[in-house]
């Protein structure tokens, strides 16, 4: 089969599309004929860490991708109520291929009404996401939420999932542009936080009161702005770090004086069963609202596998507004 592979250099991994052998399905997994696999920031950054150097054992080459979605052909022993022929989608290891294996307490029903594409989507960044909004921070209707880098394919996902909450969402971007084209999928507010810097924008738009939650994908340099925006018993939430910025000092009296919460979220220090309930939480709460259309992936662009490199340097360019995604 054809894969898309992460491989060291001296300068940084590369991706190299080559001819690999198709998975063996095991025990517990399926194995899927994948249609479509989106691209995820962290996963591209740990591409550029992957360097030789003399005298040290190279590092691990294997299969990028960790969401797809696709048919199964095949079921491994001890799984049930999943048959070949089904529409699925789910976390794996290998999604830029043909094929891949997928853990069976983790695959979900990719609804009909989407796309290959729309269902590639969903996996990583939308079960995190519903993490973050009705597990940790327990968003409730009538409640304002600040997304930070709104544009990208966790803050649209935080966009969609507060508004079909029934929050009032205000999102953040360096791009007037961007946050005019997330208007269309419910955007209330847009804060431009260019020329004025971050903490300026940020409180200018939204007031002494503040906001009730705020979903961070900048990193750690905005953390002390972000805190300062919430309102008395606040939730903060920290999903990724698309600055690299990973330490901050801020003030414990603000976090004390407000009664804020801070929480983080992430699936991939998880173990399988805690991802696995993850899933089954996200299924019941929201494939209902992707079944019929209630809510629906935004998609950038696409990329045939063989692009996987130039899809990666679009990612990197931050030109896009929702996910990117590649085709096989």
């Amino acid at each position: 089969m054809k894969a898309a592979i992460m491989v060291p250099g001296a300068d940084g991994g590369t991706w190299d599309v080559r001819d690999v052998q198709r998975p063996v399905v095991m025990p517990g997994h399926v194995l899927i004929r994948v249609h479509a696999s989106s691209l995820n920031r962290a996963e591209f950054r740990r591409l550029h860490t992957l360097r030789t150097r003399p005298g040290q054992p190279a590092p691990e080459t294997r299969t990028g991708g960790g969401d797809a979605a696709g048919e199964v052909v095949e079921t491994g022993a001890g799984v049930s109520g999943i048959k070949p022929g089904d529409r699925v989608m789910g976390r794996c290891a290998g999604g830029f291929a043909e094929y891949a294996l997928l853990d069976a307490r983790e695959v979900m029903s990719a609804p009909e009404r989407l796309s290959w594409e729309e269902a590639a989507c969903i996996p990583i960044v939308f079960v995190v996401v519903h993490d973050a909004l009705f597990v940790s921070g327990q968003l409730s209707a009538g409640e304002t939420l600040l997304v930070t880098a709104a544009p990208s394919g966790v803050g649209v996902a935080a966009l969609l999932l507060g508004k079909y909450l029934g929050a009032k969402v205000i999102g953040t971007s360096r791009s007037a542009e961007k946050l005019e084209r997330l208007k269309a999928h419910g955007l209330d507010v847009g804060v431009v936080t260019g020329a004025e810097g971050f903490a300026e924008a940020v409180s200018r738009v939204i007031g002494e009161r503040g906001v009730d939650m705020v979903v961070d994908n900048i990193g750690a340099d905005v953390l002390e702005p972000c805190l300062k925006a919430l309102a008395v018993g606040g939730r903060f939430v920290t999903i990724g770090r698309m600055s690299g910025a990973t330490k901050a000092e801020f003030d414990v009296d603000l976090l004390a004086e407000r009664r804020l919460h801070l929480y983080g979220v992430s699936n991939r220090l998880r173990t399988p069963a805690q991802r696995a309930e993850s899933a089954k939480r996200f299924v019941a709460d929201l494939m209902p609202a992707f079944s019929d259309g209630r809510i629906r992936p935004v998609i950038d662009r696409c990329f045939p596998l063989d692009d996987i490199a130039a899809a990666g340097a679009y990612l990197e360019a931050d030109r896009h507004v929702g996910k990117v995604v590649i085709q096989t």
